[in-house]
């Protein structure tokens, strides 16, 4: 059976946060195989220099590649990435699961994923054109994950 990893540099600290994201990740477990790996986040001076952006950035990059195997498919979530409706991404998603031994699905830090990871990633995805604070943008990818799986599975939950 294929799975699902996200790859998470951070912890989450919000409770309300984490509480979503176990609803979800229960709710999920109907549907997928998922696991959600917590890397560590480096902590960052108030001002870094952009050498120093670039050296925290290739740490957090460097443990989310350690984490991968060669046959996974890397989709880094990045405002840059591709934009898609709920029903693009549940069928993209569907497709990509099924196909792919593992999906892993990376999310940076504060500083964003590095130029390693963006580099090694199969697909570049957006959650948003705005820029999210990290708690919300796991529970945000969560629930659009559950709402793919419905789409897929043709119940009702999406409107």
């Amino acid at each position: 059976m294929p799975g699902c990893v996200l790859l998470c540099v951070g912890k989450l600290r919000e409770v309300g946060a984490r509480l979503l994201e176990d609803e979800y990740a229960k709710r999920l477990g109907r549907y997928i195989s998922l696991e959600i790996v917590e890397l560590p986040d480096h902590p960052e001076p108030r001002r870094l220099s952009d050498a120093e952006i670039a050296a925290v950035m290739d740490v957090e990059g460097a443990a989310i590649l350690k984490r991968l195997k060669p046959a996974d498919i890397l989709v880094a979530l990045d405002v840059h990435g591709a934009d898609k409706t709920s029903e693009e991404f549940a069928s993209w998603f569907g497709q990509v699961y099924a196909a792919s031994p593992r999906l892993c699905m990376a999310i940076g830090g504060s500083l964003g994923l590095s130029p390693s990871v963006l580099k090694r990633a199969d697909t570049r995805l957006s959650l948003s054109s705005m820029t999210l604070p990290h708690a919300l943008a796991r529970v945000m990818l969560l629930e659009q994950i559950y709402r793919a799986c419905k789409i897929n599975a043709n119940e009702r939950y999406h409107k």
